[in-house]
Formats: C-alpha cells, sequence, structure tokens
C-alpha cells in the first residue's frame, strides 16, 4: 500500500462484481489489485503506518496497529527518542523524525496512515496535518486540547473522507454492549443522575510554576524542545513539564478530565446517547501555602474538581441526566441498593461510574470493567465472562481497538468496517467537547479581576449555558476565551 492511493469504499457494482468472481472461485477472497481499480485496496494489502509520538502510550499504540506484523510501521517521530526506545528497537528500519510536519511533507506517498500519541496540545495540530493529506487518524485521548479542535478534526474526518478512531480503548470493551442491553431492557428505568470519579491526578498538579531553568536532557536539542513546544506558548525546558507531568499545565494538557474523562464518561455517554450539554458548573480544590491566602496558579490545572454537567433527554433515555465528576480521589457515597461491602466502579473504588435510574442503578469501573446492575427487589446482575480465547492464538491487546481501526482503513472510509468503530470522530468528537466542558467550566471559575478595596474578585463562579451547535456559551462571554486557544506563530491550527 502507499503511493498516496487513498483508501475508499467501493461502489455497489464493483462490490457485486468482487463478491461474484470471489464465489467463481470457491470463496476466495484475496482479489488482485487491478480487479478492485485504481483507488481500491485489496483485503491482503498491509498499511504503511507512521508514528507521532513513538514513546510512552504511543509505543503499544503503535505496536498494536503494527498487529504483529498484519501492517508496515515506516516512520517514527518523535521529539525525544530516548523515550521512545522501545518502539526504535521493535521497528528498526522504520524512519526517525523528529518535526512530523517533515515527516508527513517527505513521506506523503508512503504513508497510509499515521497514530499520533503526543501531548494533548499537539493531537489536534498533527491530526489536522495528517488528514490533510488524505491519511487515516488514530489519536489518544483526549481527541484534543480544547472543545473547538474537536470540532474541527469532527469535520475534516467527513472532509477529507479519512478513517478516524480516538484512544480511549474501552469503547470497544464487550461490556458496552451489555450495559447499552441492560438499559434497553428497561432493568434501571430512566437514568436521570450520573456519577463519574477519578483518583487521578497521579502527578505533580495545583503546584506553583516553576522558575528555574535547568538543562535540557542530553537527548534533546533545544529545537526539539521547541517541536515539544509546538502550538502553546513557549516557556524554559523543566522537568515539570515534560516528560509526562505535562499533563498538569493547561498550556500542554488538560489535568484529570482530559486523562480518564474520555474513558470513564464514556459509558454513560454511548448507553444513553448523550449529545451536547446544555449547563455546566464547578468548584475546584484549593492550596494554602500561607495563612488565609490561597495560591492562584491560573496556569496549572487543579488538585481536585468537581464538575457538573446536564444533558436533555435522548432517543435512548427519556430522562434529563445530570452527571457529577470529582477527581482528585474524592468519590460519591455509595447508593442505597448498593450493599456497604460492595466495590463501587473499580475493584478498588479507586475509579469508576454509577448511573442511577428509577428502578435500579448500574455501574462499571474503567475502560466499561465490571458492569454490574442493583435492583430495587435486591437483584444483582453481573456480565458473564466471556469465552476463553482458543489455545495457541494470539490475545488481541485494547479489545482490538488499534486493529479495527486498521482493518477499517482497508475496507474504506463508510466502509462496514468504518461505520462499526466504536471511537469514531463522529462519536469521539462529541465526547471529547464533553469532557473539555468541564475544563472550560474550571478555567472560567479562577477568572478574576481586581474590585472595590483592590479585593481580587473571582467573577467567573456561576452556572454556565452551553449552546452546542454555535460552540459558545450564552451568559458569560468571558468564558468562550476557552473555547478555543491561542498559537503559536507558525502552528495556527486552520
Amino acid at each position: 500500500m502507499s503511493k498516496n492511493k487513498k483508501t475508499t469504499a467501493p461502489n455497489s457494482s464493483r462490490r457485486k462484481f468482487v463478491k461474484n468472481a470471489a464465489l467463481a472461485l470457491g470463496g476466495i477472497t484475496i482479489v488482485p489489485r487491478h480487479v478492485l481499480g485504481r483507488g481500491f485496496i485489496a483485503p491482503s494489502d498491509k498499511l504503511n503506518i507512521a508514528a507521532i509520538g513513538a514513546g510512552g502510550k504511543g509505543a503499544s499504540d503503535i505496536a498494536n496497529a503494527w498487529d504483529n506484523g498484519a501492517n508496515n510501521v515506516v516512520a517514527l517521530c518523535d521529539v525525544d527518542f530516548a523515550r521512545a526506545k522501545a518502539s526504535t528497537d521493535k521497528f528498526p528500519t522504520a524512519k526517525k523524525y523528529a518535526d512530523f510536519r517533515v515527516m508527513l511533507e517527505e513521506m506523503k506517498n508512503d504513508i497510509d496512515a499515521v497514530t499520533i500519541s503526543t501531548p494533548d496540545h499537539v493531537h489536534g495540530m498533527a491530526a489536522m496535518a495528517a488528514m490533510q493529506l488524505g491519511k487515516h487518524v488514530y489519536v489518544q485521548k483526549p481527541l484534543t486540547h480544547n472543545i473547538r479542535e474537536a470540532r474541527m478534526l469532527t469535520e475534516a474526518a467527513r472532509k477529507y473522507k479519512v478513517v478516524s478512531q480516538m484512544g480511549n480503548q474501552g469503547a470497544s470493551n464487550p461490556t458496552q454492549k451489555q450495559m447499552m442491553a441492560w438499559l434497553d431492557k428497561g432493568l434501571v428505568g430512566k437514568v436521570h443522575t450520573v456519577y463519574i470519579w477519578t483518583n487521578r491526578p497521579v502527578w505533580p498538579q495545583g503546584i506553583p510554576v516553576p522558575t528555574e531553568k535547568p538543562a535540557l536532557p542530553e537527548s534533546m536539542s533545544k529545537e526539539n524542545w521547541d517541536l515539544f513546544i509546538g502550538p502553546a506558548d513557549y516557556v524554559d525546558y523543566h522537568p515539570l513539564y515534560h516528560p509526562f507531568k505535562w499533563r498538569g499545565w493547561w498550556n500542554f494538557g488538560t489535568g484529570a478530565l482530559g486523562d480518564m474523562g474520555c474513558h470513564l464518561i464514556d459509558p454513560a455517554f454511548r448507553v444513553l446517547g448523550l449529545g451536547y450539554p446544555t449547563e455546566v458548573e464547578c468548584s475546584v480544590g484549593q492550596v494554602f501555602l500561607k495563612d488565609w491566602s490561597p495560591e492562584y496558579i491560573p496556569e496549572g490545572c487543579p488538585p481536585s474538581s468537581n464538575v457538573q454537567i446536564k444533558f436533555p433527554a435522548t432517543k435512548r433515555n427519556n430522562s434529563p441526566v445530570t452527571m457529577n465528576w470529582t477527581d482528585g480521589g474524592i468519590r460519591p457515597f455509595h447508593p442505597d441498593l448498593i450493599p456497604p461491602g460492595d466495590p463501587i466502579g473499580d475493584n478498588d473504588s479507586s475509579n469508576g461510574v454509577l448511573m442511577i435510574g428509577t428502578k435500579g442503578v448500574m455501574t462499571c469501573g474503567t475502560y466499561g470493567l465490571v458492569p454490574k446492575v442493583y435492583l430495587k427487589n435486591g437483584t444483582k446482575l453481573e456480565m458473564p465472562p466471556l469465552p476463553a480465547p482458543v489455545a495457541g492464538t494470539p490475545s488481541v491487546p485494547e479489545y482490538g481497538h488499534q486493529r479495527s481501526w486498521t482493518n477499517a482503513c482497508k475496507a474504506g472510509f463508510n466502509s462496514k468496517e468504518h461505520l462499526e468503530l466504536t471511537s469514531s470522530f463522529d462519536y469521539s468528537g462529541p465526547l471529547t467537547e464533553t469532557v473539555l466542558m468541564g475544563n472550560l467550566a474550571i478555567r472560567s471559575y479562577n477568572l478574576r479581576k481586581q474590585g472595590a478595596n483592590n479585593r481580587m474578585e473571582f467573577y467567573g463562579r456561576q452556572k454556565l449555558l452551553w449552546d452546542g451547535t454555535s460552540m459558545k456559551i450564552t451568559n458569560f462571554e468571558d468564558a468562550n476565551q476557552f473555547v478555543g486557544r491561542n498559537y503559536r506563530s507558525g502552528w495556527e491550527l486552520s
């Protein structure tokens, strides 16, 4: 595959021809490229895949897309290859790049698809650049750094007719279908309240902005640090930014919500068929280093937050829904229907989801694991165990989330395989917008200005009303600055 030949869904007459040809050959379905025609890809072909962000989660994303040799890995891009040794060792013949823009330009005829596993602030820029070249994209969660970018990527995937998937692998967990079936059977009635919580952050957060200027690690040049910054406001290198700890700073990351929201909000969003919310409100934890004077760190995400998001009734759930999110290790209490000794959410209750209905409670953990239903008559339902894998068959990591994407890339845009993906941008874009609505509220909560008697007033601490179609807060204009972001010169997203 490659040479800039874009995969698209075959038309019906071509499908019919291929089907008849296969029948005539006794069921053989490997079809020569010339039979499929120009621009159509034989099922036996391999994708040529490149990774933008090859360390950390990027290492497993590209390895799972490679799928034990089902596809080729032709290029790896990272600003710090010391963090990407697992990928360079696994794919020694892949070309290496520091700048994804250079990689895409030089290899635009040799790449079919791209995995993007960078810090959050680069997701939108890298994905858009790849899609504009007709490349299929797999983008880590959260899909983007802000709401505007999520909407742009959702629309771009349709415009450029590429196959997309976000890296919230729990979306492909079979437990999600089980929870949808429980709701469809009316077991829990109409769901009106949802509680979602996480033990994140598990990195430094709510701390003062670093002022020291330590030397760059030996594995990074000044040019590579500039590439790490990308579209964000420039700051000097500090180990509180790279590696990993970028999550706690708005310049690069999206905090606890961005890290876990696309995993934990996903089950409720999917099961209840939610769409754009209508309002959001929050409060955040404070840090006191001096008596009576909380730290004010607008550059950093808070140590904890409590966010409430409201949704209208949907076709799947004929009731308005109030969703309550907490992080920083703060979780809800046991509903009356769940025995006091039972965990809620994960087996250790550290992360989870509770959907409270008129007839019962549905709960699950991270990635949709350990789903259960508790009914008012005392009945407890659990999902039957999945069939054990056939002996000698290699297991498919992450519920086949990356494999489903690569198979859909081969089948083409709007193919059956594409439409069956569990987190294409048509779904994960609106999900990400909901997750980032919480961050919009958190950042608005910390807006302040000088008021009477030279006292600082926090004037954004109010309920925010949201027009999802227009992407606009309708009752507090200053909050709309957080719908998007300002881009560093030369890194604008369009």
